[in-house]
């Protein structure tokens, strides 16, 4: 299996190509992106408000553990059959998964932020758009960039099952290797979404460490 794993890789064709590597590869990441944007834009603002404000905690948790139970493969099936086939269930499904970590992040790390530094900011005249910005979201970024990345894994590692549902993709490997007991596509399909997922773990691994230095300056 092994050895037909290599030779699959090994062999120039299987990267070109509409079904080739490349393509599934810039498909995986595609969805990704985007599900990780629509995300993004609901659970951003939403966890900034309820951060800086205190406002709506319970509904906050409430949302989250709702969104977090969701099965993946069961919700992406669900939709698929009450919207048919095409691209904008499956990414339903996996916006709602990139929902959970991404608020939590932005509101922990925002409701974190010392009380005495958002007081003294207050002291200093800020109202509460500078304090947005100036303050709290340079404070918060750390924790807010730790809820990107989470989310960004979850939705890698499950927009590989979206080709259960006829999407393109990494996970294509996985469930045409299946279908066609070709066990060495299978594990292409599984090496190669662990890989980007390492990958791109490492990069936001990277970013966040890049940015815990400035919370403990901003916060002395």
């Amino acid at each position: 299996m092994i050895n037909d794993m290599l030779t699959y890789l090994g062999t120039g064709a299987n990267w070109a190509g509409e079904g080739g590597i490349a393509a599934r590869l810039a498909e995986h990441l595609w969805y990704s992106f985007l599900a990780v944007l629509a995300a993004l834009v609901v659970a951003f603002p939403l966890g900034l408000f309820i951060g800086h404000t205190g406002r709506g905690k319970v509904v906050l948790v409430s949302l989250s553990n709702v969104l977090r139970a969701l099965p993946s493969l069961g919700i992406m099936t669900l939709l698929v059959l009450l919207m048919g086939l095409g691209i904008f269930p499956p990414l339903v499904a996996l916006i709602l998964i990139a929902i959970p970590p991404i608020l939590a992040g932005v509101y922990s790390g925002v409701a974190n932020v010392d009380p005495l530094v958002v007081d003294s900011a207050r002291a200093m005249g800020m109202k509460d758009s500078r304090l947005i910005l100036q303050v709290e979201l340079p404070l918060a970024l750390p924790l807010m960039l730790g809820g990107l990345r989470g989310a960004i894994l979850q939705v890698i590692a499950t927009a590989t099952i979206a080709a259960y549902v006829n999407l393109g993709g990494l996970g294509r490997y996985i469930f045409d290797g299946l279908a066609l007991y070709d066990y060495g596509q299978v594990l292409v399909g599984a090496v190669l979404v662990t890989a980007l997922a390492l990958v791109v773990d490492g990069l936001m691994a990277l970013l966040v460490k890049r940015f815990s230095p400035a919370r403990s300056y901003l916060a002395t």
